[in-house]
């Protein structure tokens, strides 16, 4: 296999975190207009949000683990076929109940099944740049907010919810297919054979049991929970905060979109920090400005001051993302990624439940959003702090070698 082909890795992994996550995230965009056409609450509908966090994380274990032992294109490909699917019977459901359990259980099924593999597929096909090949491969979450929310809430003016969400579905179908036909196992693996990959020298090899039992698993998988609690509230009720203050609807889902471009440059300036400077310090400082900016939502009502928090929010947030596979890599090796990273991606889906689920809450209860963005400052500031206190494996492996 020729080394250049794992750039195209990494631009298929981007396209499938586009579409994919871009697909399961635009229920914010949906949640005004399906509580006003149907009458559900918006609690209701946001529910299905935590429930697609809470089955994605539980999914992208299962096929991280699936990813190690048969490889990446076949846990891929069954993912785009799902993901099609579970977003044209949503797009028909009934009641809400049927939606919950539609969009909830089989969209966050799919979802699961293209970002902890391809993000442990990319780490498998770099060593150097491995930084900037993750945040370019997981910067398809930030392009998607510039593509597939906007055009769903396109095809929502145009048409209805309905059809915007039965469209999508398809197009996931056109693009997420052949997509997956193009994935490979890096060259180590593919020679090695899967569950047997090859190991550099002085590079870490652990098992997923020895690494779930260290203290740098815990940490890491901890601070990612509460990086995604804390972000996940603001995100999803963004353009609905946002038409609170007064902000035309359209309008409202381009703060969406600026946020999803910072998301994108933040993938991209703090993968090359990483690179320079590691990992761990890039991420303790992105989630400190993640938790100031957070706070800063609290001072707006102007559309200027919206795409100016989003900016420095979208920076943050997405730029801290793919620092926690860096950091697994370092610590633990590609022995057994896919199935650790699937483990971590589950932390971090459990933590992203909570946002919606709380925002919608705090709405109902209080006619604001003002709680949920001094609850998600405070747990931002203490995933920094958790960070802190990280020290990676592979440094304690060379000490002891020495």
């Amino acid at each position: 296999m020729q080394p250049s082909y794992r750039w195209v890795i990494v631009a298929v992994g981007a396209l499938m975190t586009c579409v994919a996550i871009g697909a399961m995230f635009s229920l914010s965009i949906y949640l005004q207009p399906m509580s006003a056409a149907t009458g559900w609450s918006r609690t209701g509908i946001s529910s299905a949000m935590t429930l697609d966090f809470l089955v994605m994380g539980a999914a992208g274990f299962g096929w991280g683990s699936l990813s190690d032992r048969f490889g990446p294109r076949i846990v891929v490909l069954a993912g785009a076929v799902l993901l099609g699917l579970a977003l044209v019977l949503a797009s028909r459901a009934t009641s809400l109940l049927t939606f919950q359990l539609t969009y909830g259980l089989l969209v966050g099924l799919a979802a699961g099944a293209f970002f902890a593999p391809m993000i442990a597929a990319a780490t498998g096909w770099f060593t150097d740049n491995r930084s900037l090949a993750v945040s370019l491969v997981s910067a398809g979450m930030g392009v998607a907010p510039m593509t597939i929310s906007p055009f769903a809430r396109w095809l929502i003016s145009t048409y209805d919810w309905r059809i915007a969400m039965l469209t999508v579905g398809v197009m996931a179908w056109i693009l997420l297919v052949p997509a997956a036909l193009l994935v490979r196992r890096p060259p180590a693996a593919a020679a090695a054979g899967a569950g047997a990959p090859q190991v550099a020298a002085g590079e870490p090899s652990m098992t997923a049991a020895e690494a779930f039992r260290s203290p740098q698993f815990i940490v890491l998988a901890l601070t990612f929970f509460l990086c995604c609690a804390a972000h996940s509230g603001p995100i999803f009720h963004m353009v609905s905060y946002a038409i609170g203050c007064g902000i035309a609807p359209m309008a409202a889902v381009s703060i969406y979109s600026v946020e999803g471009l910072a998301g994108l440059g933040g993938r991209l300036l703090l993968g090359l920090l990483a690179d320079r400077f590691g990992a761990k310090p890039v991420l303790v400082i992105g989630l400190l400005v993640q938790a100031f900016a957070i706070a800063a939502y609290l001072a707006v009502d102007r559309l200027g001051e919206f795409y100016a928090r989003a900016l420095v929010f979208g920076t943050a947030y997405g730029g801290v993302m793919p620092l926690y596979a860096v950091l697994a890599r370092e610590s633990f090796g590609q022995r057994a990624m896919g199935t650790l990273f699937g483990a971590m991606t589950m932390a971090s889906a459990i933590g992203m439940a909570f946002g919606p689920w709380a925002g919608g809450r705090i709405f109902d209860a209080f006619n604001s959003y003002m709680w949920l963005y001094v609850g998600a400052s405070s747990v931002a500031i203490a995933a920094a702090a958790v960070a802190l206190v990280f020290s990676p494996r592979r440094q304690e492996v060379r000490l002891q070698t020495a």
